[in-house]
C-alpha cells in the first residue's frame, strides 16, 4: 500500500487559524476555540491562560496559540478534594479514554457532558466542517493534586482536584487542565504531550527513548500455563516445545509464582506456596528477596554444584540459544500484600489499609480490590523505597534476570494518606523504581502493568518504555459468562487502541500475551501483527498452533514489527466498535516500506454504565462490513516509507 499525496498543515487549514492568535479564549460564559463555542455556562472562577510554551524540549518551536491552561479558585476553606465545573458540553461528539477498573482504562464516546464517565484522563472534542478544530482536554497534575474528568450537573464537564490525603488541602488552581486545538487529531495529540513535557519535565517522552530488545522478540509468559505453579522444570519444557516446533522464544517471562510468600497466619519463615489457584496469592507478603524453593532447590544437570535460580537462567539460555531475555514477574511494592512487617532479611515495613477515592469505587469490581483493600499492604515508606528496589534488582541482576514486569502499579494512591498525599508518594516511589531500572536493567528492562492513570504517565516514564496498554488477555469471562470467551476478545482490542493514542507518547504499547489454541487466536494475532509492540503467547506447555504462530515468528525467534503503534484510523475515532452494533473497528501502522490497515468486528460486549461493569451485549452482535483504502494511513506519524 503506497501512500497517497498529503497536503502537510500551514497557517490556515480547514479554516482552522494557526497564525500566532490565541485560539482559546472567553467570550462571556462562552469558552470558543478559534471562535467557535466548545464550552458554555463557564463558571466566573475558571481562568483561561494561554501557554507560555514557545519551544518543546530540543528548542524546535511550537504553536504556543495551540494552548491554554484552565484553572479555577474555590471559595471556603482549602481542602483535600474538590470538584469543579468548566462549563456544559453539547451537541459536540467527544471520545475519551477512562478508568474502568482501578488498573485499565478504555475508550467512551459521547456528545454531552453528562456523557462523561468518572476517572476520565483525557477528551476529544470532534471537529467541523465549518471551522471548530479538533480540542483536547488533558487533566494534569498542580503541586501535590491530580485532576480527572467525570460528568457533572445538567451537562457540567467536572474536574476532579484531589490530593488523596486529608493532610493536604488546596483551594486556587492554575493549571489543572491543558487545553490544545489543531486540524489533525493525532498530531494534536502528540503536540499537546510535548507542551506538557516542558511545562511538567517529569516524564520523558517515547521518542526520547529507547524499548528493551523484547520487543523485536516472540516470547513466553508462564501465567496460563502453570499460574502459581511455575517450576524450573516446567519451564524448561515449555520452552523446549516451542523450540522443537519451530518458534523458539527470545523471551520468557516468569510471571507471579517464583517469590518467597507467606500468609500472615503462617510462621514467618514458612513459604505459603500451597497457593495454587489465581486469586489465593493475593492477601500474602513477601519474605525475602530471594526466589521460593522451587526455584533455589534446582539443581543443574551439567554441574551438581551450581543450583539456584542463577544456575537456572544460565543453564536455559546455554540449551536454547534464543533466549536472549528472562524476564521475571513482581508487584511495585513487591508482591500483592507488600511485605511480611518484621521479615529479617526486608527493609521495615507497616501494614497500610488500601481507601479506595469517590472515583475509584465507580469502577468496576475487582478481585485483586477485593483482597488488597481486605488484608492491607506491607508497605514500605518512600524514604526507604530505594534500599527496597536496589535489594530485589540487585539480586535479580545478579543470578541473570534481564528485566521485570512490574505489576500492581497504581497502589499508591489508595496508600498516600499519611504520606503527602498521591502526587508526592508517586514522585518518590517512581524516582526509586527509575534509579534502580537505569541502574540494574539498562534503564528500559522493564515492562509496566496495571498503570493506566495520569499520575504514572506523568510521573513514572523517566525511564520506562514499555508497558501494557489493555486488560489482562481474559480467555474466559472470570464472572462466568460463557460468551465471554468472544465479546471480551474484542473489549481488549478496543482498549489496546483507543489507549495507545494517549498512552503511546510515553510508553510503547503492549498489547499483551494470548493463546495461540484460543477460539479467538487468529483474531488476536492479527492485531499483535499489526500492534507494532512485542508478541508473546501464554500456551500451556505443548498447546500450541505451530502454523499460526509461522506466520508471526522468525526461525530466529525474532518477529517481523511495524515501526509506529497501531491507533485507530481516522473516521473512527469518535465510533463505537464495541456497543453500536454498526462499527468495524480499524487500526492502522507503518512499516519500512508500506502502511498496513486491519479490520475487526469487536462488538458484542463493554462498558455498562448501568451495572458498572464489563458484559456481554449479544444484541450488538452482527456481520460487519467497513471500507479502507490507503488515505485511512497516518502517512505522517511516522519516520517511514
Amino acid at each position: 500500500m503506497a501512500p497517497p499525496s498529503v497536503i502537510k498543515s500551514d497557517a490556515a487549514v480547514n479554516g482552522i487559524d494557526l497564525t500566532g492568535k490565541p485560539l482559546f479564549r472567553l467570550e462571556g460564559s462562552d469558552l470558543l476555540a478559534n471562535g467557535h463555542v466548545v464550552l458554555t455556562d463557564v463558571p466566573v472562577n475558571v481562568t483561561v491562560t494561554s501557554s507560555p510554551y514557545l519551544a518543546d524540549k530540543d528548542g524546535e518551536p511550537v504553536n504556543a496559540s495551540a494552548g491554554s491552561f484552565i484553572g479555577f479558585n474555590l471559595d471556603g476553606e482549602p481542602q483535600s478534594r474538590h470538584v469543579a465545573s468548566i462549563g456544559k458540553l453539547r451537541d459536540i461528539r467527544f471520545m475519551s479514554i477512562f478508568r474502568f477498573k482501578v488498573w485499565w482504562t478504555t475508550h467512551w464516546v459521547g456528545s454531552k457532558g453528562s456523557d462523561i464517565e468518572n476517572e476520565t484522563q483525557i477528551i476529544i472534542l470532534e471537529n467541523s466542517g465549518a471551522g471548530r478544530p479538533y480540542v483536547l482536554l488533558l487533566p494534569l497534575l498542580e503541586g501535590s493534586f491530580r485532576s480527572s474528568f467525570q460528568p457533572g450537573e445538567d451537562d457540567d464537564v467536572a474536574v476532579c482536584v484531589e490530593s488523596g490525603s486529608t493532610q493536604v488541602t488546596g483551594s486556587e488552581f492554575r493549571q489543572v487542565v491543558y487545553l490544545h486545538a489543531g486540524d489533525d487529531p493525532f498530531k494534536l495529540v502528540k503536540d499537546a504531550m510535548k507542551v506538557i513535557r516542558v511545562h511538567m519535565n517529569t516524564f520523558k517522552l517515547l521518542e526520547e527513548k529507547t524499548p528493551p530488545g523484547i520487543v523485536d522478540k516472540f516470547g513466553w509468559c508462564t501465567w496460563d500455563a502453570f499460574y502459581l505453579t511455575v517450576n524450573p522444570d516446567g519451564v524448561h519444557k515449555g520452552v523446549k516445545c516451542l523450540v522443537d516446533g519451530g518458534c523458539p522464544p527470545g523471551l520468557v517471562l516468569i510471571d507471579d509464582g517464583w517469590q518467597s510468600i507467606g500468609h500472615d497466619s503462617d510462621d514467618i519463615d514458612v513459604e505459603g506456596m500451597s497457593c495454587t489457584v489465581a486469586g489465593e496469592q493475593m492477601p500474602c507478603r513477601l519474605l525475602k528477596f530471594q526466589e521460593n524453593y522451587k526455584f533455589r532447590d534446582y539443581v543443574s544437570p551439567k554441574d551438581q554444584k551450581e543450583v539456584g535460580m542463577k544456575a537456572f537462567v544460565r543453564d536455559l539460555k546455554d540449551e536454547f540459544s534464543t533466549v536472549d531475555y528472562i524476564y521475571v514477574w513482581h508487584a511495585l511494592c513487591g508482591y500483592w500484600g507488600g511485605l511480611r512487617p518484621g521479615a529479617p532479611t526486608l527493609p521495615p515495613s507497616t501494614i497500610v489499609r488500601p481507601e479506595l477515592s469517590p472515583g475509584l469505587k465507580l469502577t468496576m469490581q475487582d478481585l485483586a480490590v477485593d483482597k488488597i483493600v481486605d488484608t492491607g499492604i506491607g508497605f514500605v515508606s518512600p524514604d526507604m523505597a530505594k534500599e527496597f528496589y536496589e535489594g530485589l534488582h540487585s539480586h535479580l541482576q545478579d543470578v541473570g534476570i534481564d528485566g521485570v514486569k512490574v505489576d500492581v502499579i497504581h497502589i499508591l494512591e489508595m496508600l498516600c494518606e499519611k504520606y503527602g498525599g498521591r502526587v508526592d508518594l508517586a514522585k518518590a516511589y517512581f524516582k526509586a523504581l527509575t534509579s534502580s531500572v537505569n541502574k540494574h536493567f539498562d534503564g528500559n528492562g522493564v515492562i509496566a502493568s496495571m498503570e493506566h492513570c495520569n499520575d504514572f504517565m506523568f510521573l513514572g516514564t523517566e525511564a520506562i518504555s514499555l508497558g501494557r496498554v489493555g486488560d489482562d488477555f481474559w480467555c474466559t469471562d472470570p464472572s462466568g459468562d460463557i460468551n465471554g470467551t468472544y465479546w471480551l476478545q474484542g473489549c481488549h482490542m478496543v482498549h489496546c487502541a483507543y489507549n495507545s493514542l494517549w498512552m503511546g507518547n510515553f510508553i510503547q504499547p503492549d498489547w499483551d500475551m494470548f493463546q495461540s489454541t484460543h477460539p479467538c487466536a487468529e483474531f488476536h494475532a492479527a492485531s499483535r501483527a499489526i500492534s507494532g509492540g512485542p508478541i508473546y503467547i501464554s500456551d500451556c506447555v505443548g498447546q500450541h498452533d505451530f502454523d499460526l504462530l509461522k506466520r508471526l515468528v522468525l526461525p530466529d525467534g525474532s518477529i517481523l514489527r511495524c515501526e509506529y503503534y497501531a491507533l485507530p484510523t481516522r473516521d473512527r475515532l469518535f465510533e463505537d466498535p464495541l456497543h453500536d452494533g454498526k462499527t468495524m473497528l480499524k487500526i492502522w501502522n507503518l512499516n519500512k516500506y508500506t502502511g498496513i490497515i486491519g479490520a475487526f468486528n469487536c462488538q458484542g460486549g463493554g462498558w455498562c454504565r448501568e451495572t458498572r461493569r464489563n458484559q456481554c451485549f449479544s444484541q450488538c452482535v452482527n456481520t460487519l462490513t467497513a471500507t479502507t483504502n490507503p488515505k485511512d494511513v497516518e502517512w505522517n506519524s511516522g519516520n517511514n516509507p
